[in-house]
């Protein structure tokens, strides 16, 4: 039977990782790292885990598998420590959690611009335009003589698109793996579920077309709507609330505990669960998405729930005994 692994060990289980994938590891330290995992029966057990992923990486078709690694560990736009983080997270969870990681688009981790969890990122490209990048969002940015597209394979942006100085139009378009959504000279987010892409527009106007070659729908400024790759779902009134994570916060009335948790869930590494019996309470309040941590105190303080953990990264949100 496995015990739990140190979470320090396992973030050394990550560098080690990262080091020996990295194109750059030298016979020192293959030999440095067969001392480090004789250390203890946990510095084992956490390198077993690692040669797991590389495993597992190698199954990945083409060049793909090796290149990933290789980019964690050298490329400078994801940053070192932001790449150790996701895979001792991997290493953390343990096998269930990596094998249901690895059915992910590999392109994912390839994309020019990464957030991590509970990170955004605000950016300014090439034609002025400026995007504010959310948690977990993985995106490529395609600009050419003809147009100005940015490709969002997780996660979701917040746009501001400016006026393009190349003297012949080129559209700005957002893509998502269930259409595209083209800006009419405005100010908007996508957003990318499993099942659609939501679509919501402050200022002017875009036009969303699913993959499928659904009817193009425009979208006005104070509307949102959503698309799936076959067609569009029917434009509402903007729910203003959801436009709050801009400012690091989200504000909640009559929200079902559950949805609540889930998309705090979205800012925070790990797993955060919330027992059945206390799902369909209802919440309202603005909660801190930069501090979820202080949120989960303010749902315990205000509600009669529990909030547990065995580590940071595993959340127990239980009824109050």
């Amino acid at each position: 039977m496995n015990h739990p692994i140190d979470p320090q060990i396992l973030g050394e289980a990550a560098d080690w990782l990262v080091q020996l994938q990295s194109g750059a590891a030298t016979e020192e330290d293959h030999r440095a790292i067969a001392l480090w995992r004789g250390r203890s029966a946990q510095h084992a057990q956490a390198w077993q885990r690692a040669e797991a992923i590389i495993g597992d990486f190698r199954a990945v078709p083409g060049s793909i598998a090796s290149d990933t690694i290789k980019r964690i560990g050298r490329n400078k736009s994801i940053g070192r420590r932001q790449a150790l983080n996701r895979i001792g997270l991997f290493l953390l969870a343990g096998p269930a959690i990596w094998l249901a990681q690895r059915e992910l688009p590999w392109q994912e981790w390839m994309a020019d611009q990464h957030t991590a969890i509970g990170e955004q990122k605000n950016l300014t490209l090439p034609d002025g335009t400026q995007m504010l990048i959310n948690t977990g969002s993985s995106l490529n940015i395609a600009f050419n003589a003809n147009e100005r597209r940015i490709k969002l394979l997780t996660g979701e942006v917040l746009i501001t698109t400016a006026k393009d100085p190349s003297p012949t139009y080129r559209p700005f378009i957002v893509q998502t793996r269930h259409g595209a959504a083209r800006a009419l000279g405005t100010r908007f987010s996508v957003r990318v579920e499993d099942q659609m892409s939501r679509l919501a527009v402050v200022e002017g106007a875009v036009e969303m077309q699913p993959v499928g070659g659904g009817q193009a729908v425009i979208v006005k400024a104070g509307e949102q709507s959503a698309f799936g790759s076959v067609s569009a779902y029917p434009v509402q009134p903007l729910d203003r609330a959801s436009m709050t994570w801009e400012n690091g916060m989200m504000v909640a009335t009559n929200m079902r505990l559950a949805d609540l948790l889930t998309e705090l869930g979205r800012y925070r590494p790990g797993v955060l669960r919330c027992h059945d019996s206390v799902a369909d309470l209802r919440v309202s309040g603005a909660f801190s998405l930069r501090d979820t941590d202080a949120s989960l105190r303010l749902l315990q303080q205000t509600m009669p729930i529990n909030v547990s953990s065995l580590t940071r990264y595993w959340v127990a949100v239980e009824p109050r005994s």
